[in-house]
């Protein structure tokens, strides 16, 4: 008995420390004890303790995440192919929805702003894309908060960053618009 206790002693240390996980203010941690969720909801910030044969844990990262929307081509309700590419600010809302509700968040959100920007440009004619960014940028950000909020996912902001017209399409402006300052 007297070496079983001093294995104890030995080992207790390391097994504390396998024990006790941290968790950053700008995180939460959800926990699964044998796949189920542990009741309670996310844990942190601060020190939290898991049973390491039964217990296992995912970290989220709560701080707004931006998301580049690559050039999306988009043809308008008025026939026009434009080019048109934004910003989407997001961050986690709810941690242990967003874990246990979507295989991955950020991907789904990511995959979903790309079709909603098209979706929205195309139901606006040319001059309305040109004119109206911050109106189309308020029905995106809307049209994506309320998709993601099954993902425990909160759009902060949408900007629409650029807007190519095809060139054939900005010589014949640029020709319209001489023409008019001559006159």
């Amino acid at each position: 008995t007297g070496l079983s206790w001093f294995l104890v002693g030995i080992t207790l240390p390391f097994s504390l420390f396998v024990c006790f996980k941290v968790v950053q203010e700008y995180e939460r941690a959800v926990i699964f004890r044998l796949g189920r969720l542990v009741s309670g909801g996310a844990k942190g910030p601060g020190i939290f303790f898991i049973l390491p044969c039964m217990d296992s844990y995912v970290c989220v990262d709560l701080r707004t995440r931006t998301y580049d929307v690559p050039p999306q081509e988009v043809l308008t309700k008025d026939s026009v192919t434009v080019s048109v590419d934004a910003v989407v600010y997001y961050r986690v809302s709810n941690a242990t929805i967003s874990v246990a509700n979507v295989a991955n968040a950020h991907h789904s959100t990511k995959l979903l702003a790309q079709t909603t920007l098209r979706n929205v440009m195309g139901t606006r004619p040319l001059h309305e894309i040109l004119s109206e960014r911050e109106a189309i940028s308020n029905t995106m950000q809307a049209s994506l908060d309320d998709a993601t909020e099954d993902w425990g996912i909160k759009v902060e902001r949408v900007e629409i960053k650029d807007v190519r017209l095809p060139v054939q399409l900005q010589r014949a402006m640029a020709a319209e618009a001489e023409a008019t300052r001559e006159a």
